[in-house]
């Protein structure tokens, strides 16, 4: 039987006759589903309500229904906003004191840079609305001062918020779906035909038994499904499984929950570069300001000879943070509730077990820093409405035809999911330079934002999820590649121009080494 989330409340009850529907029947008496859901995360419960509202009886499984308490996922670029919409679950952005995101503010050494997110980058009729209008999509600024004869730019929005409010109230979009029953069980494993290998559904167990051999509901219970998804997120236990190669991380996010933080630029994020490692700020309630340091491993200023990463923080990161911001930062420092998170890269690859899909962060992993994991996942869970709907897939106990579907799924994502996961990690690089030819680069991708116009629509076009074009990607980091070079050998005295030369070929060298792994790690199938 359902469960009711802890410390939200019941949603309508259903009607009766809901109640002894045969798919309700099944699920509630027998533990079977077309579909087993494991994960009620970003993408479980979107993909949850989607096939559920095709017809598709779905159980969806999670370890705990408590609001989850997490320092990341806590930025929706207007992609995905954009893609919640179209999936029908805008509403799940009401009532968490969500904040609206115009775009960003780079501060590089001090100086700033403003970068709204584009206008006319994503719509139709050229991006251009009648101010009567009411067609834009949700999360967009319609702009001021339009008129029926003069039309109107339109700039996209995204929105940020506390995680686990978010994420509890997709759940309860979840719960109110009649052909959802949201189980709190422990996911242990996968149950297979022992003849096919065919993957027919999981075990699970009740975490509330703690251990307990007494009560009827510590033993495990298996539920059964034609499709299984495994969506365990980053630290899934089933990825060894069913992945040959594993996320590699180098650095964490350590975060603190500023309060009353002055930002320079409110309604955006900010993103300060430095001597050292990235640090992102950015609001996520009407008080409450995120704030997220990247700390490498075997940082020296991060040892413990030196205090630790509070010392990093307080010793190294607290001066380089612009003056308005260092109060907040500093009293946030001082409460001492600092957490964590790895910043993993994990390659997406397609998977042939029949009766069984991996998807969302246990499948494809990106750098945080471009916030792009949840515009990922919910344009995912678009794609698949398509390929999986009824009328594509109409048993999905048909193996073959999942499997080509989600062949075709592998590739149908590479427009945005390649363009986010190469533009996360190879920005990363930059803002995270180590080295003095990733140091040129940097400044040189400062100055192109600097230019202004395509310089910074185009980059936060592709960050936003909005420019869903790879070759769009490739031409302005090789422009950025390019000016760096070009202000090199502007710096360069003249006397000095033959070894520039030479700097300057291992800086364009340098480029190529830093996005030509990611382009090649997301043509492999």
């Amino acid at each position: 039987m359902p469960l009711i989330l802890d410390s939200s409340p019941s949603p309508s009850p259903p009607p009766s006759s809901i109640e002894s529907s045969p798919a309700t029947l099944r699920r509630r008496e027998r533990n079977e589903a077309d579909v087993v859901i494991v994960g009620a995360g970003i993408l479980g419960t979107s993909l949850a309500v989607t096939l559920a509202r095709q017809g598709r009886s779905v159980i969806l499984l999670e370890k705990s229904l408590k609001e989850p308490d997490r320092i990341v996922g806590e930025l929706l670029q207007p992609g995905g906003v954009r893609a919640l919409n179209e999936l029908g679950l805008r509403e799940c952005l009401e009532d968490i004191d969500a904040i609206r995101v115009k775009g960003y503010e780079v501060i590089y050494y001090g100086t700033e840079v403003h970068i709204p997110y584009p206008a006319n980058a994503a719509g139709d009729d050229n991006g251009r609305r009648r101010g009567g209008s009411s067609g834009a999509f949700d999360g967009e600024n319609p702009g001021v001062g339009a008129t029926e004869e003069k039309p109107l730019l339109r700039r996209p929005e995204g929105r940020s918020f506390h995680h686990g409010r978010f994420i509890q109230q997709l759940r309860l979009a979840a719960m109110r779906e009649e052909n959802i029953s949201l189980i709190e069980r422990t996911v242990t494993g996968t149950v297979k035909n022992d003849w096919t290998g065919q993957v027919v559904g999981v075990e699970a167990e009740n975490p509330k038994n703690n251990g307990s051999s007494n009560s009827s509901s510590s033993a495990r219970d298996a539920y059964f499904g034609q499709l299984t998804v495994l969506a365990d997120g980053y630290a899934s236990r089933f990825r060894k499984e069913f992945i040959s190669h594993a996320p590699v991380s180098k650095s964490k996010f350590y975060g603190l929950e500023l309060i009353d933080a002055d930002l320079p630029h409110e309604l955006h994020g900010h993103v300060i570069l430095g001597d050292g490692a990235p640090v992102l700020l950015y609001q996520i309630g009407t008080r409450e300001t995120r704030a997220l340091v990247d700390v490498r491993d075997g940082t020296s200023t991060a040892s413990v000879a030196n205090g630790g990463v509070k010392g990093h923080l307080r010793n190294v990161v607290l001066p380089s943070l612009p003056k308005c911001v260092q109060p907040s930062f500093e009293r946030a420092l001082d409460e001492g509730k600092l957490r964590s998170m790895p910043n993993s890269w994990l390659p997406p690859s397609t998977q042939q077990v029949p009766g069984m899909v991996l998807l969302g962060d246990a499948m494809n992993m990106r750098h945080p820093l471009t916030g792009g994991g949840m515009t990922v996942a919910f344009n995912d869970v678009l794609t698949l409405r398509d390929l999986l709907s009824p009328e594509n897939i109409p048993d999905l106990g048909d193996t073959a035809a999942v499997k080509r579907q989600m062949r075709r799924f592998h590739w149908r994502r590479k427009n945005l999911t390649s363009v986010i996961n190469i533009l996360a990690q190879a920005l990363y690089s930059l803002f995270a330079a180590e080295d003095p030819q990733l140091k040129v680069l940097q400044r040189g991708c400062f100055r192109y934002f600097q230019r202004g116009g395509s310089c910074i629509d185009g980059p936060v076009g592709l960050l936003a999820g909005i420019i869903r074009q790879p070759f769009v990607l490739f031409y302005h980091f090789f422009a950025v590649a390019l000016l760096a070079i070009w202000l090199t050998l502007c710096d360069s005295p003249v006397w000095r121009l033959p070894l520039t030369l030479l700097e300057s070929s291992g800086v364009f060298w340098k480029a190529c080494v830093v996005i030509f792994p990611f382009i090649f790690s997301e043509m492999r199938s």
